[in-house]
């Protein structure tokens, strides 16, 4: 008679349970993202909302709830308010009773009297407070990528291999690859170099085309992590970041393993999965509107891996006239609460919450941010409006290039982006 097979004990969901809750997640989430534009001038990077009614952070928080990873430190620094006020808001559930928390870590020359001088620092700064949480595992992550990932399955590999430091990965093209840490392993997945934004990046080989970069995911065993950060923090050399000084070091000198995001992706495919860098406007342009396709590569409709959110109280999106003259309708778009659609066309669009397209105006390709105006007869394709933006009576934008140079900021790809300052209209201001 065969013995029945059982899956590894390293994946067995308690001892999973049991790593996840001696890990504390740090989210590096003090960026600005000045790729971004006008976008990051009055928020940072991951606060910056995403998808009709999420911030970009809200996937690196919903990973670590969904994962099991309850103690969560947010690490903050420019423009730390909007986000501040949306982690308050919406991220308060979690009962410290049950040692679950959600902590803000703003910069404030804790050990020293300076700023966090890189992603290292933003960790060493705040070392007493790690080490009052005494977690056997430190989860370090960016909150500014769009993933679904299940850090349980990271742990356990972590677990597994004994490592000292575990750095998640994915392939990405080599034209790509640039921008990233990019790495190189061994047959067991052991890292053997480690190059922080190569002029030339390493393609894997047999693989010419790609290479095998860091996500900005990793796992530390917590005391390795602490010695190693005071080491780096009395280097005078250092620039004190994970990917330019402490990693490639590391792996000269300890047990780094890298761990396949095709491993621990969720409701994605394997060999495709979704991990987007929404850092400049056409990346960010592209990712809203491929949520507006019949079949999106990011599944927001997973009731098993939701997003969570800070979710305002607003009424059903309303649509209205159906005159031949004017009819309010969207087409291959997604519409969030609070908008109104009045005897206008919008198309193949994603539109944020509180949004007004007057009659008589066609949206193409359009991703509009919350509490947007857009008054009668006007005309926009590819266009991402900031929020609070008041849209002129028969603006036209997105068919002449050269015009639109004039007044807004224009991509290479032709994605043209509209803030309230290039209107003359000033949301925010001191006097």
């Amino acid at each position: 008679m065969e013995t029945p097979q059982t899956e590894p004990f390293s994946h067995h969901p308690r001892f999973v349970s049991k790593l996840t809750r001696n890990t504390l997640a740090l989210i590096l989430a003090g960026g600005r993202g000045t790729r971004l534009k006008n976008l990051t001038d009055w928020r940072a990077k991951p606060a910056v909302p995403f998808g009709g009614k999420f911030r970009i952070i809200d996937f690196a928080l919903s990973n670590c709830v969904n994962s099991g990873v309850r103690r969560i430190g947010v690490v903050t620094q420019y423009k730390a308010q909007s986000l501040i006020r949306h982690i308050q808001r919406g991220w308060s559930f979690l009962d410290g009773r049950f040692k679950e928390f959600i902590e803000l870590l703003p910069a404030q020359q804790r050990t020293e009297e300076t700023w966090y001088q890189g992603t290292a620092d933003a960790v060493f700064q705040n070392l007493d407070i790690l080490r009052s949480h005494n977690p056997q595992y430190v989860l370090i992550l960016g909150g500014d990528h769009i993933y679904k990932m299940d850090y349980g399955r990271l742990l356990a590999d972590h677990a597994e291999t004994q490592a000292d430091l575990t750095v998640a990965c994915i392939e990405v093209p080599v034209s790509e690859a640039r921008a990233f840490g990019v790495m190189a392993v061994d047959k067991d997945w052991r890292i053997v170099n480690f190059s922080e934004k190569p002029e030339n990046p390493t393609p894997i080989p047999g693989q010419s085309d790609k290479a095998l970069v860091s996500m900005g995911i990793y796992v530390f065993n917590a005391r390795f992590l602490y010695d190693h950060l005071i080491e780096d923090h009395d280097a005078n050399a250092s620039s004190h970041d994970f990917g330019r000084d402490i990693i490639p070091r590391l792996v000269e000198s300890a047990q780094v393993y890298a761990h396949r995001f095709q491993r621990s992706c969720v409701s994605t495919t394997p060999d495709a999965p979704y991990w987007r860098d929404v850092g400049t406007v056409d990346a960010y342009w592209e990712a809203n509107i491929d949520l507006t396709t019949i079949t999106p590569d990011l599944n927001l409709y997973d009731e098993d891996w939701p997003i969570w959110t800070y979710q305002e109280q607003l009424p059903p999106a309303k649509f209205v006239f159906d005159d031949d003259s004017r009819r309010g309708q969207a087409l291959d778009s997604m519409v969030s609460g609070g908008c109104i659609i009045s005897g206008s066309t919008v198309r193949r669009s994603l539109l944020f919450s509180n949004v007004q397209v007057r009659s008589f105006s066609t949206i193409e390709d359009c991703v509009i941010l919350p509490n947007v105006d857009i008054g009668r007869h006007a005309r926009l394709r590819r266009v991402v409006i900031e929020k609070n933006c008041v849209i002129p009576e028969g603006l036209v934008v997105g068919f002449d290039a050269d015009e639109d140079k004039k007044r807004f900021y224009v991509t290479e790809e032709g994605v043209t982006l509209i803030a309230p300052e290039m209107l003359g209209q000033f949301y925010h201001y001191v006097r």
